[in-house]
């Protein structure tokens, strides 16, 4: 117990620990705000996404719930074998990014006619928006450096522990297409929306950070 108090008061006491605790929040807010219109168009999420959307229609239960019991299965091992991979923005990841969009979702579905997320032009405007907008929003949530999602700690720690000399970027790939074979099994179809995320993320995440770096944190 008192290690426990000991860590979250050291945890607590981060520099710039309550502007990198808003900006996670703001970051994962706008996830699950935009990935409700990605949803909708139907055009392509990330990995992660696509697969727990697919398995989750596939079980009959919302998106939010089946992305918390996954996470929470992820997270057992990663008490285990990397707790320095853990924070706020995990659990606020695990909790919040999949019941926002399903309410969002829901909302679209009583204001907003279909045809907008299924015919062009209007598909394809709030696709390129919504996309722009969930990498940025992944890439505020990821540089506040608030702790990660299990699902993006296993890869670290399989870097860390098992193939230590296997550039992380190929150990990556890797999972990431494992994720998108599940959602194929379960019944999804892969389209544009994981190739771009594939190639714009890291970029922007890059971006981003040294923006937060210089600008808002004040580190250079």
């Amino acid at each position: 117990m008192n290690s426990l108090k000991k860590w979250f008061e050291n945890y607590i006491h981060q520099p710039n620990f309550r502007l990198r605790f808003i900006i996670m929040m703001i970051g994962v807010f706008f996830m699950g705000f935009w990935l409700s219109f990605l949803i909708r168009c139907n055009l392509g999420t990330d990995p992660c996404s696509f697969m727990n959307l697919t398995v989750s229609r596939k079980l009959g239960i919302l998106f939010g719930t089946w992305q918390l019991l996954l996470n929470s299965l992820l997270l057992v091992i990663v008490l285990i074998f990397g707790r320095n991979y853990i924070g706020f923005g995990t659990i606020a990841n695990m909790v919040f990014i999949g019941y926002i969009a399903d309410f969002f979702g829901w909302v679209w579905d009583r204001f907003i006619p279909v045809s907008f997320f299924t015919q062009l032009p209007s598909r394809a405007i709030i696709f390129a928006i919504s996309f722009s907008m969930f990498v940025f929003s992944a890439s505020l949530y990821m540089n506040a450096d608030m702790g990660v999602a299990p699902y993006d700690a296993i890869p670290l720690m399989i870097k860390k522990y098992i193939l230590r000399d296997t550039p992380f970027a190929a150990i990556r790939i890797c999972f990431d297409f494992s994720a998108v074979i599940i959602g194929l099994l379960c019944g999804g179809k892969p389209n544009l929306g994981i190739l771009l995320m594939s190639l714009f993320l890291g970029p922007m995440i890059t971006a981003v950070g040294k923006f937060l770096k210089v600008k808002v944190f004040h580190l250079a």
